[in-house]
């Protein structure tokens, strides 16, 4: 047996204290440091998450700025929905039971009802339970009466957009909808909450950012079980700008009136000398409140979104076949080119042969020889084959995107908007949007059909107003708009000077003030007393896709210094643009005039 010795024993117990010091160091040390890492190093973000487990908020959602026309007439606002609730971790349970009663009694509401939601709200630690969703004004009132013999119950209310015309002017105003799971990962970063509304298309949807506000709401301290402890304070929500419109609501009802009759159709009412919307009105038309309900029946759904009809599509922004009223762009063709000076006098015919085709005189017979300003009255076909084909295709192209065709209006609600088609000779010898290259080119039937707007020409009722505002203010293009603030235009809208010569505009100008004079739109004056001077043009138009035939009337008063402008559009609606079109222009003017 091996013996420790003496000495050894009292080694060992010496450096007890030392082994124990060190250890004792040490983990005062890592001790140190973890209090250094948490109370120094990552203060905040413990902070945060401490925060976190402790505050909760209560939204406040934000009113929706309201849309205004010219006179300040509401168009859309915000109507507030009120609905009963209780906060389940603050209630005093001692009057609990008479406050529910109560509640029962007043608003006839089942008391075992009013028990079950209390209790799931305090199993499930909710902050606000919902007990009766929209009250109505009854309701309200009553609860507001016995306010104080209640004090377990509370008013929130929420706010769901409102349109007082409904259906009026509602592809301009637009709608909104809430957002979605999948949009909320990127609008989150913007301030929105699930469920909130957003603008989805026309005003509501380009000026979202100015009309929306901002949430706010109440902060609330709980527990590390989640029961409330106290109100931390509020901050309310901030509400959302008034946006004025261009809108004249007197103008807009009577645009919306004139439609009804009318299968389908469009009117547009602009301000020739700034391009100011006073009116765009398109038929058939939807109501807007349709997207403030949270329940919608299928019926109404599928009418709005699945009916062949299509209410949802502006067609004051889409393209179709515009017949006569294109007939000024190949008369300042002419013009411009030369080939075709103001003075010219040409024949017209019964009809004339392009290509393997003869294209007729709308009368049959011809008007014998005329100039510029009567085959504007008279709306001669003929006349125009002539100029048409003299000139040819790119140069009624080139004179036309002088006009603004074949491109955007550069009016706000644009996702709505088609740039339509003006043909050209590389447009053909491309394929024409649907053919090979090479193997679809320009023949001489189209030069006829170009120049009196048929078939391989499509454009907007808007494209057309910007045209004929050209010709009404003196050569100057506009840029259509609809939304105003504190009275200056949220962009430049400054008109931009057109290169055409002056005196070729002012001899359009005089040819469509004797359309309306003597020529086929004379019936503008039929009925009427006081209008100032009106220049006009009629349209008959073939639809290209195989429809009726569309009427169109475009005209502008007074016809010198204009300040008034109408586009009237009935889709597919045969028998001419002075029977059906001129009436709906007619109606305008006159309440415009009276107004005025």
């Amino acid at each position: 047996m091996v013996k420790t010795s003496p000495n050894k024993k009292l080694i060992s117990l010496k450096r007890q204290p030392l082994v124990l010091l060190i250890f004792s160091s040490i983990s005062f040390l890592l001790i140190l440091f973890r209090l250094i890492f948490l109370q120094l190093l990552n203060y905040e973000s413990f902070k945060e998450m401490s925060d976190e487990n402790r505050i909760r908020l209560i939204a406040s959602q934000p009113i929706r700025g309201r849309i205004l026309d010219k006179s300040g007439h509401v168009l859309a606002d915000s109507r507030v929905k009120y609905s009963l609730i209780i906060k389940p971790q603050s209630i005093n349970k001692s009057n609990w039971e008479k406050h529910k009663l109560k509640i029962s009694e007043f608003l006839n509401i089942d008391s075992n009802l009013i028990q079950k939601k209390y209790l799931d709200g305090l199993n499930n630690q909710k902050l606000s339970v919902t007990i009766l969703d929209d009250l109505n004004i009854d309701q309200l009132i009553k609860f507001k009466e016995n306010e104080d013999d209640l004090l377990s119950f509370h008013i929130a209310t929420r706010l769901i957009r409102n349109y007082p015309y409904r259906s009026v002017a509602a592809h301009v105003i637009g709608y909104t909808q809430p957002i979605t799971e999948s949009e909320y990962k990127f609008l989150s970063k913007k301030g929105y909450k699930l469920n909130d509304l957003i603008g989805r298309t026309g005003i509501e949807h380009v000026y979202e950012d100015f009309i929306r506000g901002e949430w706010g709401g109440e902060m609330v301290e709980v527990n590390s079980l989640g029961k409330f402890q106290r109100s931390l304070g509020i901050k309310p929500p901030k509400q959302g700008k008034d946006i004025e419109l261009t809108i004249d609501i007197n103008l807009q009802l009577v645009a919306e009136e004139v439609l009804k009759d009318k299968k389908a159709g469009a009117i547009i009412v602009m301000d020739p000398r700034d391009g100011a919307i006073r009116a765009m009105a398109s038929s058939p038309t939807f109501d807007l409140n349709f997207f403030s309900k949270d329940f919608k029946p299928a019926k109404e759904y599928n009418k709005l979104f699945n009916s062949p009809e299509k209410p949802l599509f502006n067609r004051a922004l889409n393209a179709y076949d515009p017949g006569s009223v294109w007939k000024i762009v190949t008369a300042l063709a002419g013009l411009e080119s030369g080939k075709f000076p103001r003075e010219i006098l040409l024949e017209t015919k019964p009809c004339i042969t392009y290509g393997s085709q003869c294209f007729r005189e709308h009368n049959d017979l011809g008007f014998g020889v005329i100039g510029y300003e009567d085959a504007l009255r008279v709306s001669s076909n003929t006349f125009f084959y002539q100029v048409g084909y003299g000139v040819g295709v790119d140069e009624i192209n080139k004179v036309s995107k002088k006009l603004g065709f074949s491109s955007l209006s550069g009016i706000e609600i644009s996702e709505q908007e088609n740039i339509g088609l003006v043909a050209s000779s590389q447009w053909a010898k491309n394929g024409r949007g649907w053919g090979e290259p090479g193997r679809t080119p320009w023949v001489p039937e189209d030069i006829a059909s170009m120049s009196i707007g048929q078939f391989v020409v499509q454009v907007t009722p808007i494209q057309i107003a910007r045209a004929y505002a050209a010709v009404a203010n003196g050569g100057y293009l506009v840029k259509p708009h609809l939304a105003k603030k504190d009275g200056d235009d949220f962009s430049d809208k400054t008109p931009i000077k057109i290169d055409i010569d002056p005196k070729n505009i002012q001899l359009i100008k005089s040819g469509l003030r004797k359309v309306v004079e003597s020529g086929t739109g004379v019936s503008m004056n039929y009925g009427v007393s006081n209008l100032p001077p009106v220049s006009g043009k009629t349209g008959t138009a073939e639809d290209g896709e195989g429809g009726l035939d569309h009427a169109w009337f475009v005209c502008f008063t007074p016809s010198e210094n204009s300040e008034l402008l109408v586009v009237a559009f009935a889709q597919n609606t045969p028998g001419g643009g002075s029977v059906h079109a001129l009436p709906m222009a007619r109606e305008i003017l006159k309440v415009w005039n009276e107004k005025k």
